[in-house]
C-alpha cells in the first residue's frame, strides 16, 4: 500500500508577492508603476500623400510644461515622424534616426524611402527592450508613393491607411472610424485630421492647447504650426480689481510687536 501524498495545485491566482511587496513599502523603498504620458497624435493616406496631425501639450505629472511645444519631427525632407511618449526620448531618437538617414543619402545618391526611415527607428526602439519611451507614426512619400507607419517603444510596427497613438488616441480613433474613406481630398483630410486631434485634446487631460499639421505630397512638404488654435484665451468680461480694505487681513503677534518697537524707536529718535 502506498501512502498518500497531497499534491498542491498552481492553479489561479498567487499571491505570495503580496506581503513582500507590503514589507518592501513600509521600509520606504518605492515600487514600480506605469509609466502614464500625455498626447494625441494621428496620421492617414489621402488621395495624393499622408497627413500627420499632433497637439501641442506636454505635460510633467499634473503640470503642464509647455503649451505650445513641438511634436511633430523632421526625418528628411520627404519624411516627417510624430512622437508621443517622454518627450526628451522622441525628440533625441528622430533626431538621431534623421541624422543617419542623411548620411545614408548621401552614401546611395538617392532620396530615402519611408521604410527605411522606419526601419531604423524600430531597431533602435527594440535594441533597448522598450526602454526608451516614444511611440511614433512615420510618415512619408517616397519613389512607391505614400506611406504611413506606426512604431510602439518595443519595436514592434504597422503599416496601416490611418493611425492614432497617445493618450488621446482613442478619441481620435473615433473620428477615423467614423469618417475616414479611401481616396480623400487634400482639404478632407487635414479636416479630419484637424477635427482628430481636437477631440483628444478635448477628451484628454493629457492632450490640449493647439494642432499642428504636416501635409507630404510628391515632392512637396508642407508643415502647418498651429494650424488650429481651439483654446485661445478669451477677452475676460469682467475687471477683477478691488478696492483698498475690501479684504480684511490679520497681522502676526510677532510682526505687530517688531511694528510697534520700530515706531517707538523713530518716535526716540
Amino acid at each position: 500500500m502506498t501512502p498518500h501524498t497531497e499534491q498542491t495545485s498552481t492553479a489561479g491566482f498567487k499571491f505570495d508577492n503580496v506581503k513582500r511587496n507590503q514589507l518592501l513599502c513600509d521600509k520606504g523603498y518605492k515600487l514600480a508603476s506605469a509609466t502614464k504620458t500625455g498626447t494625441t497624435i494621428v496620421g492617414l493616406i489621402f488621395k495624393d500623400g499622408v497627413v500627420l496631425g499632433a497637439d501641442t501639450r506636454a505635460t510633467n505629472g499634473p503640470i503642464v510644461a509647455d503649451k505650445n511645444c513641438e511634436k511633430i519631427h523632421y526625418i528628411a525632407p520627404n519624411i516627417y515622424c510624430c512622437g508621443a511618449g517622454t518627450a526628451a526620448d522622441t525628440e533625441f531618437t528622430t533626431n538621431m534616426i534623421s541624422s543617419q538617414i542623411a548620411l545614408h543619402s548621401l552614401t546611395t545618391g538617392r532620396d530615402a524611402r519611408v521604410v527605411t526611415a522606419m526601419t531604423m527607428l524600430k531597431q533602435h526602439l527594440f535594441r533597448h527592450q522598450g526602454h526608451i519611451g516614444a511611440a511614433l507614426i512615420v510618415g512619408g512619400y517616397d519613389v512607391s508613393g505614400p506611406h504611413l507607419f506606426n512604431i510602439y517603444p518595443h519595436g514592434s510596427t504597422d503599416s496601416l491607411p490611418y493611425v492614432t497613438m497617445g493618450s488621446g488616441s482613442l478619441a481620435a480613433m473615433s473620428m477615423f472610424e467614423s469618417r475616414w474613406r479611401s481616396q480623400m481630398s487634400r482639404e478632407d483630410a487635414i479636416e479630419l485630421v484637424k477635427d482628430a486631434i481636437e477631440a483628444g485634446i478635448f477628451n484628454d487631460l493629457g492632450s490640449g492647447s493647439n494642432v499642428d499639421v504636416c501635409v507630404l505630397t510628391e515632392g512637396n512638404t508642407e508643415v502647418l504650426r498651429n494650424y488650429a488654435r481651439p483654446n485661445e484665451r478669451a477677452v475676460k468680461e469682467q475687471v477683477y480689481t478691488f478696492n483698498r480694505g475690501t479684504t480684511e487681513f490679520y497681522v502676526p503677534r510677532v510682526a505687530a510687536q517688531a511694528a510697534e518697537a520700530a515706531t517707538a524707536m523713530d518716535t526716540s529718535a
